[in-house]
């Protein structure tokens, strides 16, 4: 089955399915199955709405992100530095792969402005 068209709510073909519906209306799409020839209607509506927190984007072990250690932190310098990281002195950061970083239980250290 494929699908031809997909309206917004408002659009012409959608009028029925708008007053039907209302604001639960998100779209309406026209599917087509060429071997029987038929058309079949389908309407996708809102159901549920709540709140929500956005929970922080899964970031592959392999990417490379910045952490700040003080200069003073000179025992977490040098697992940093046998994690593999590297100085990158015109940020002032350690850089080295995320799965290092999370091993190392360092992932509040992490610089967000990348």
């Amino acid at each position: 089955m494929r699908s031809k068209r997909t309206l917004k709510p408002g659009d012409p073909g959608t009028q029925k399915f708008l007053h039907r519906y209302g604001d639960a209306l998100v779209c309406v799409r026209y599917r087509y199955d060429v071997a029987s020839g038929t058309r079949v209607t389908t309407v996708e509506l809102v159901v549920d709405t709540g709140p929500w927190k956005q929970s922080r984007q899964r970031i592959p072990h392999n990417k490379t992100v910045q952490i700040r250690v003080d200069y003073a932190e000179t025992q977490l310098r040098s697992l940093v530095k046998k994690a593999g990281g590297k100085w990158n002195p015109e940020e002032r950061v350690w850089e080295l792969p995320y799965g290092e970083v999370k091993q190392l239980g360092l992932t509040e250290r992490i610089v967000e402005d990348q």
